[in-house]
């Protein structure tokens, strides 16, 4: 094909809204040589028939700030192409039927005045001044975000689409890609065929972008990365023209499932069913185009039910159309977004979750400028698709799982809720130890962790609610035995990251800001830095030998670390090679754990023999392990590694001597209730990659005096210009609230930030939070001589300020 050029910089695969706005932000870059291959004709796959809902608050606030972005764009392409978008700010309302929905959503507004959004809690009765045709009968509270829209999905791509040609970009539909060509970790080219066989080509490229999206895990598949989503029957039904009808605002009512949008006249509702339908199970037909899948009235028809109920006037006006259209949906209900960890220059924006017009615009900025510069432009952990695990590519677990995830869009957002479906995948060696003692489990990862543990008589299960939940109790006495006596609680799911070989110790020296040239058996606790002394990872380092290391990972991350160190490997004669499943690990904390320590081993666990920081090797029960004298609870305590083979003795010896003393088994929660009161920062909430490491409070892990290492030249021209922010360690004075994060700081009655994160101080009596302050030429005592309260859905609670831990500032109790 004459105008299909033989070389590009880079080749987009999908012309859907998404594909199209990363065209569109390339160009804008400045980028050529560009070049969008549509399989049949744009917007022909999801894009088409999206209900176009532009909504800006998102559950972050980088979403938000990606989500407003694109709603500034929607409204300003019409100017710049001439194509008409639909774009209008008729606002929204989303309103609660429970008390629990409506704390739900004020906590929501909250967060969107953190975030700058316009928001507004309103009452029934304002609702039914804003939406007169609603039924309010069972209304509790109402959130008004006036900024929020609605456009037409369709012209909206066709929109960007044009934007890209404008700037050079080569827009082809009808070109379908048969295969992508690698050369190690590397695309070299696509291969391509048009739809009516007549001819066919390869175009040489520097790098592809998935953006195929239902089609996105075959297109990954092909390019050898994975690319984990599901397609999932989504229903919606538009009304005959309504006499009299003017233009509404969007309405969500969540408790029932739905979502009601005016347009000409006409109402759409639209459903999230709570358990939906997954579809193309066995691969998409070739020939699907602007397809419409078989209509299912009585899975639909609960939702009208409720929403004849809801607004009255639909029970009576006609249906004109029962649409059912496939949408994809990835396994947390975030969308792919990044450089695929598999490959070095395959990058992915796919699995949109039926969120894809109001994502797009931002998704596709992000992206150009992610690609543009080497870096992310800010913080995408939450979308950034080196999270996925590669497990999630397995089609029967996405099939389950994506039955959930779409309901899961409008279910009650719980604190701590925990997915439903394909759960059981990832095992800890000491899984089922802890299901006999009554652990109940949460899954991160795939990892099924024993977040708490039930008391004889009790239902070893969630009840979820946004006040104490059943397990506020038991995680209080789990943090008692570890602030008290002894702790054990399975951390065997964090990642294990070996790296071992003669240039060993200069790697580590090269990707981590800590001084990794230290004695054998020395832990590192360090930060991998970007080139802006952002936070790319928070990792304990322990050296085995004098040729090898084992870093330890969050276990949400462990892929992304290890990706982020094999891209810096350079030339550094390293191996590196993820071990996590080869050992259990078992962590021993709380003021007698030396005491229990000495009842299994014969070794010693002084401070001359093994001093904080240490690791050794030992004898435990009848077997071997390694102990490692580190802490994220703020005790005194062991993290026992132990051989998967031996992982069953090492907890049978350590709990039948724990009944002496009285030890209790503790979970994932207690761990984080204890962190935040020694306001040890979590990574992905606290700390990330747009977080300087210096204004984290992280600056003793840093060690400037050594060889350049990444982020070096960032931390020493922080160091001169001084920090613009501070994160803050706050606890309520108030008992009786909780936090959880995203919750508004207020400094002198002004709202300066949101908390990172949230969680109880059982031990020092309320809610507690980290969040960063802005302080310009400020000093640490200008910061602490202000007031702070924090919002808590909507309510103003007076907070006690501090830069060093409230619970042991010293750490004089990791060190006994």
């Amino acid at each position: 094909m004459a105008d299909l050029p033989n070389k590009a910089r880079v080749v987009i695969i999908g012309g859907g809204v998404v594909g199209c706005s990363v065209a569109y932000h390339l160009t804008k870059k400045g980028w050529k040589d560009v070049v969008l291959l549509e399989r049949k004709q744009l917007t022909s796959g999801t894009t088409w028939h999206a209900a176009g809902l532009i909504a800006q608050l998102r559950a972050t606030a980088n979403m938000t700030k990606l989500a407003k972005y694109s709603q500034e764009l929607y409204g300003d392409l019409e100017a710049e192409t001439g194509v008409a978008t639909g774009f209008k700010r008729c606002g929204s309302i989303t309103v609660a039927l429970t008390e629990e929905r409506k704390e739900e959503i004020f906590r929501q507004a909250a967060m969107a005045r953190a975030f700058g959004v316009e928001v507004e809690e309103i009452s029934p009765a304002e609702v039914k001044a804003k939406y007169e045709h609603l039924n309010i009968d069972d209304v509790t509270a109402g959130v008004y975000l006036p900024l929020d829209g609605q456009g037409d999905p369709a012209n909206i791509a066709l929109a960007l689409a044009k934007g890209a040609r404008q700037r050079g970009a080569v827009v082809k539909e009808r070109i379908k890609v048969t295969n992508i060509a690698k050369q190690g970790r590397k695309v070299t080219g696509v291969d391509w065929i048009s739809d009516d066989g007549a001819e066919q080509g390869h175009i040489e490229c520097d790098m592809i972008v998935n953006c195929a999206g239902m089609w996105g895990h075959e297109v990954g598949k092909m390019a050898g990365v994975n690319v984990p989503l599901q397609a999932c029957e989504h229903f919606y039904i538009v009304t005959e023209a309504i006499q009299g009808l003017t233009q509404m605002p969007v309405l969500r009512v969540p408790d029932e499932c739905a979502y009601y949008k005016e347009d000409a006249g006409k109402i759409l509702l639209g459903a999230f069913e709570p358990k939906s339908k997954p579809w193309g199970m066995n691969g998409i037909s070739d020939s699907f185009e602007f397809d419409q899948l078989p209509e299912d009235f009585d899975h639909f028809e609960p939702i009208l039910e409720a929403a004849c109920n809801r607004v009255p006037m639909l029970g009576e006006a006609g249906i004109h159309t029962f649409f059912n259209g496939p949408e994809s949906f990835t396994p947390d209900d975030a969308y792919h977004l990044g450089l695929a960890p598999e490959m070095d220059n395959v990058w992915v924006a796919a699995g949109f979750n039926s969120i894809g017009i109001q994502s797009a615009g931002g998704a596709g900025m992000a992206l150009a400028e992610w690609m543009d510069d080497g870096e992310k432009p800010f913080d995408l952990g939450d979308v950034d698709i080196s999270r996925m695990q590669p497990f999630q590519g397995n089609k029967s677990y996405l099939v389950e799982r994506a039955s959930e995830t779409l309901g899961l869009l409008y279910a009650d957002h719980f604190p701590y809720r925990q997915k439903a479906t394909s759960r059981g995948v990832r095992r800890t060696p000491f899984h089922e130890h802890l299901k006999g003692q009554g652990g109940v489990f949460g899954e991160l990862a795939g990892w099924e962790r024993a977040n708490w543990f039930a008391r004889d008589g009790q239902k070893a299960e969630y009840e979820y609610s946004w006040k104490r939940q059943n397990f506020f109790d038991n995680v209080a006495d789990e943090h008692n035995a570890v602030r008290t006596n002894v702790g054990m609680y399975d951390m065997s799911s964090f990642g294990k990251i070996r790296v071992e070989g003669p240039d060993a110790c200069a790697f580590m020296n090269f990707v981590g800001g800590g001084q990794y040239d230290v004695p054998v058996g020395k832990i590192v606790y360090t930060q991998f830095l970007n080139s802006r002394a952002g936070i790319e990872a928070d990792v304990t380092v322990t050296r085995m030998s004098e040729t090898a290391y084992l870093v330890v990972t969050p276990a949400a991350t462990r892929l992304a670390d290890e990706t982020w160190m094999r891209r810096n490997q350079g030339n550094f004669n390293v191996v590196i090679t993820d071990v996590t499943a080869g050992e259990g690990v078992l962590a021993v904390m709380g003021p007698k754990a030396r005491e229990l320590m000495n009842l299994v081993s014969p070794n010693d666990f002084s401070n001359e023999a093994n001093p904080f920081g240490t690791a050794q090797e030992i004898e435990l029960g009848m077997g071997l392990a390694r102990v490692h004298r580190v802490t994220y609870v703020g005790e005194l305590g062991w993290e026992i590694y132990v051989s998967s083979d031996m992982a069953g003795h090492a907890f049978e010896a350590l709990h039948a001597a724990g009944q002496d003393l009285g030890m209790k088994l503790c979970g994932m929660h207690m761990m984080d209730t204890c962190r935040i009161e020694k306001g040890f920062r979590h990574f992905g909430h606290d700390i990330t990659s747009e977080d300087h490491v210096l204004e984290a409070g992280l600056g003793f892990a840093v060690k400037t005096d050594k060889a350049d290492f990444i982020g070096r030249d960032a931390v020493l021209r922080k160091k001169e210009t001084g920090l613009q922010n501070r994160l803050v360690q706050f606890k309520l004075t108030d008992p009786e609230p909780l936090l959880y994060h995203n919750e508004p700081i207020l400094r002198d009655g002004e709202i300066v930030g949101f908390l990172s994160s949230g969680a109880y101080g059982h031990h020092l009596g309320g809610a507690m939070g980290l969040g960063y302050v802005p302080c310009p030429g400020e000093k640490p005592a200008d910061v602490l001589g202000s007031t702070y309260e924090i919002d808590v859905m909507g309510t103003r609670v007076k907070a006690e300020a501090s830069l060093k831990p409230m619970y042991d500032p010293k750490s004089e109790r990791v060190k006994v």
